[in-house]
């Protein structure tokens, strides 16, 4: 196995991104997101860190969840804030109308609504959202479409945003490799997994991407937030 870890590969393609892909392998892969989301994005230690401190059990706080994908970060953090007694309401947009589909699919979350829009859309419908979190949405994005995407995060966020995503290394992409089999059968998780580590950046290169403003954070073991708030 030979791959050129130095630099981004932004030539590289997900098989999901592929409007003419599987389908029955495209719904298959959206539901082990939940199970992969859990063991490698390290979302529970980000809400209890960072969005958490946020909430309230006597106001409710409203997010946005960009790129929802399978739905399974939306569904985990209105459960996570319910089971702390915080009211918490989960807006999640996709634009893939097949991400859509799947979750409507799947039994309703109290607090989560699901819809097909994107961020410029908010944008020019004048949405507004106490906090804006993605996963796995950054290293998808081309540097203009980055730029756009991440400014029109700052007009719909009235605070914290947060965009968690890969961190690449040769570990990384060696770890996954041998560790992704087992979940990823007659889905698109092993492979799409290692072209996503390919395409995603060291901490360094996605610090010389985001505008003024943002941070980066390295998370153990392979993860970045970029993080911005109105208060700097």
């Amino acid at each position: 196995m030979s791959v050129d870890l130095r630099h981004r590969d932004t030539a590289v393609l997900e098989l999901m991104d592929d409007p003419d892909c599987d389908e029955q392998a495209l719904r298959r892969t959206y539901a082990r997101f939940g199970l992969v989301n859990r063991l490698v994005a390290g979302w529970r230690r980000t809400y209890r860190e960072l969005l958490a401190p946020r909430l309230s059990a006597e106001r409710t706080t409203t997010l946005l969840d960009v790129g929802f994908g399978g739905g399974d970060l939306a569904r985990a953090l209105a459960g996570w804030a319910r089971a702390d007694g915080l009211r918490l309401v989960v807006d999640a947009v996709d634009p893939d109308p097949r991400a859509l589909a799947f979750v409507r699919d799947r039994p309703a979350t109290p607090g989560v609504t699901f819809r097909a829009a994107d961020t410029a859309a908010l944008v020019a419908a004048g949405e507004r959202f106490d906090l804006v979190t993605s996963n796995h949405l950054l290293h998808h994005l081309d540097a203009d479409a980055l730029g756009r995407v991440l400014e029109e995060c700052t007009r719909l966020a009235r605070g914290l945003v947060v965009h968690s995503d890969l961190r690449r290394s040769r570990a990384a992409y060696l770890g996954w490799w041998l560790a992704a089999r087992p979940a990823a059968r007659d889905s698109f998780l092993h492979t799409d997994g290692l072209r996503s580590i390919r395409r995603s950046y060291t901490p360094d290169e996605l610090a010389r991407a985001l505008p003024d403003g943002w941070r980066v954070r390295p998370q153990a073991p392979f993860r970045l937030l970029a993080t911005w708030s109105p208060r700097g």
